[in-house]
């Protein structure tokens, strides 16, 4: 018997991943360009690199902290609450999971009995997953999410510090540019074949987005250079 492949249970570190990575390419990339616009000196833009890097790293991975932290919370207060009417009003609960199996096909007697069999078992749980969409793989995991975008931006805020370490300056706007949309593409690809979703579509509509991101910055750096030349 053939094994069905499922990427649902990938969502959570995936998100936070791909979010950290792409994050951490575009910001920098776009950082550095403008910087490179407006200098000719390696040294001033290997260091807007790095502060981005170190910057960007930290800012994501207290944004995810705090966000995942917020979902955990009304996770928790939805649980505790499904707790208190099971104990206060257990025929209404009952009722409300008959009611959700009868909107999902069922008649009204295998409703009834499906209910009272999974609510004999698991209670909590039938409520949860049934009425709150609630289950294990979606449960919020602050840490693994915060992590995850840390050591994923920092990754991705890598590959441009390389770049303006090691590629000539006198052509730097263009290096980043074209080094990173590269990376963004490869990333694309990666995190769609890792998801189970098209490769193409997400590929292209990565580069679309970050040579939209890096063009504005390129203009302002270019702008705000001239001004100060």
């Amino acid at each position: 018997m053939a094994i069905e492949k499922h990427y649902i249970n990938r969502v959570g570190w995936l998100r936070a991943g791909v979010l950290g990575a792409n994050d951490g390419i575009l910001s920098t990339t776009s950082l550095v360009i403008g910087i490179a616009a407006a200098t000719d000196m390696r040294n001033t833009v290997v260091l807007a690199a790095l502060s981005g890097l170190i910057a960007g790293a930290m800012s994501m991975a207290a944004g995810e902290y705090i966000s995942v932290s917020s979902q955990l919370d009304a996770e928790k207060a939805d649980i505790e609450r499904e707790k208190r009417e099971l104990l206060e009003i257990p025929e209404q609960e009952l009722q409300e999971i008959i009611n959700i199996y009868k909107e999902r096909g069922l008649s009204e007697d295998l409703a009834h009995t499906v209910a009272v069999e999974l609510m004999a078992k698991d209670a909590l749980g039938t409520h949860l997953r049934d009425e709150l969409g609630m289950t294990e793989i979606s449960a919020a995991k602050p840490l693994e999410a915060a992590l995850a975008s840390f050591a994923s931006f920092v990754a991705g805020a890598a590959l441009p510090l390389l770049v303006a370490v090691f590629f000539p300056i006198r052509y730097m706007v263009y290096g980043q540019y074209v080094f990173s949309i590269l990376f963004l593409m490869i990333l694309g690809a990666l995190a769609a074949k890792t998801g189970g979703a098209p490769v193409t579509k997400s590929t292209l509509r990565i580069a679309f987005w970050g040579t939209i991101a890096m063009a504005t910055t390129a203009l302002i750096g270019h702008f705000f250079g001239t001004k100060l030349a």
